[in-house]
């Protein structure tokens, strides 16, 4: 890799003087620039901006860790952050703590040594990371929390209102009729401390409801621990007539347990979720969502994280935003009397119990959507008209001549 030593040789110039042309182009005759400028472009020089940063004092990097790869709501987030950066020249370093603060504090030792300037942070749940971020803190390194503020740190945040949020979705649902609501999974209080979860059940009771305990799940932020526990939920002999989910990722595996039981949204129960991520719009019937601010969100955070790195006041170190209720097909008042009783055919398993497919016998949703198909074609097309017949021997007969 080509020096900026290799660059002055190149241009017959001293190190300052090529230096000079990268920051202050303006101090040299037109011909030295030139000269310097040909020797960049030939030797396809590239400025080491970590090193520079280094030994300005200053790092141009900012570390971002999010929940978890997989989730499409931190793509987004990254996504604008890293363009509000850009714009100010600093780049931003990716990485994940799987929601744990224990998996978080190895993160933050790597982006430290990485020599970041500032960490924009969804904070694990747990403690083990609280004493190495006041490290950092005194170290000089600028941290902004975002979609999760753990009440122990105070630290500039960018907040979703979860709560309002919460009641938006549950005083959809009561307005439509639905007594017996459900959300998926109460996170555990003490490793999973979800302000979500934790509203719930208050702004149930604000409302004249309660959540039975049968309905008070402990589970994880996953796809397929949604899947798992929407059927123990459509098990019970009073299963709800709809559904909460806290997530975009907990919607789709929702989805997954109702379609493979054949449960009609909204016929059979409702469904809201958290997140309007692209596939919420597209299946049949769309899903009703809450959808979170999340350009605006990233925006805000990359602002509180920029004005720290410049010594700059902020307007405000905590701002919580709105979510926006989009009302779709997946909602509608509860059925009436026993139409729920859909909702009791047998969950897909196979030998041992594992929740996979459907028994020996029953078919999967494609294959009904399939026969279902094949009907209307059929409908489409008329009577079948049947090929002639020939007798035994005029069929062997006609065979023999088509062979010759």
């Amino acid at each position: 890799m080509s020096t900026i030593q290799d660059v002055a040789r190149l241009a017959g110039v001293s190190p300052t003087t090529a230096k000079r042309a990268l920051k202050e182009p303006d101090k040299l005759t037109p011909d030295t620039l030139a000269r310097v400028q040909q020797a960049i472009a030939q030797l396809h020089y590239e400025p080491d901006q970590r090193a520079g940063s280094l030994r300005g004092g200053q790092s141009r990097t900012v570390g971002l860790i999010v929940g978890s790869i997989l989730e499409p709501f931190f793509g987004q987030f990254a996504r604008t952050a890293a363009h509000v950066l850009a714009e100010a020249d600093h780049t931003l370093i990716i990485t994940e703590n799987e929601y744990s603060a224990a998996r978080e504090l190895t993160e933050l030792r790597r982006l430290y040594g990485q020599r970041v300037a500032g960490i924009l942070l969804r904070p694990g749940y747990g403690t083990e990371s609280h004493e190495y971020l006041r490290r950092l803190i005194s170290r000089g390194v600028a941290i902004t929390e975002y979609d999760y503020h753990h009440p122990q740190n105070d630290l500039p945040s960018v907040m979703l209102d979860n709560a309002g949020a919460v009641r938006q979705a549950v005083t959809h649902l009561h307005a439509l009729g639905h007594r017996r609501i459900a959300a998926l999974g109460t996170y555990d209080p003490l490793t999973h401390p979800e302000e979500r979860s934790r509203a719930f059940p208050e702004i149930m009771n604000d409302l004249g409801l309660t959540v039975p305990a049968e309905y008070r799940r402990v589970t994880l932020l996953t796809e397929d621990s949604a899947y798992r526990l929407t059927h123990d939920l459509l098990d019970l002999p009073r299963p709800p007539t709809a559904l909460l989910a806290l997530t975009g990722t907990q919607a789709s595996g929702a989805y997954r347990a109702l379609r493979e039981r054949g449960v009609r949204l909204p016929h059979d129960i409702s469904l809201i979720s958290f997140d309007n991520y692209p596939w919420t719009a597209l299946v049949e019937p769309p899903i009703t969502v809450l959808e979170q601010p999340v350009e605006e969100m990233a925006r805000q955070a990359a602002h509180l994280m920029l004005a720290q790195l410049e010594g700059r006041t902020p307007v405000s170190t905590h701002a919580v935003l709105p979510a926006r209720l989009i009302e779709r097909g997946s909602t509608a008042p509860p059925p009436p009397g026993n139409r729920q009783a859909n909702l009791h055919t047998p969950r897909p398993v196979q030998d041992g119990g594992s929740i996979s497919g459907p028994q020996r016998g029953q078919r999967r949703p494609w294959q009904v959507c399939a026969q279902r198909l094949k009907r209307r074609v059929q409908r489409l097309a008329g009577p079948r008209v049947k090929a002639p017949r020939f007798p035994g021997h005029l069929h062997r007969d006609h065979a023999r001549s088509g062979a010759q």
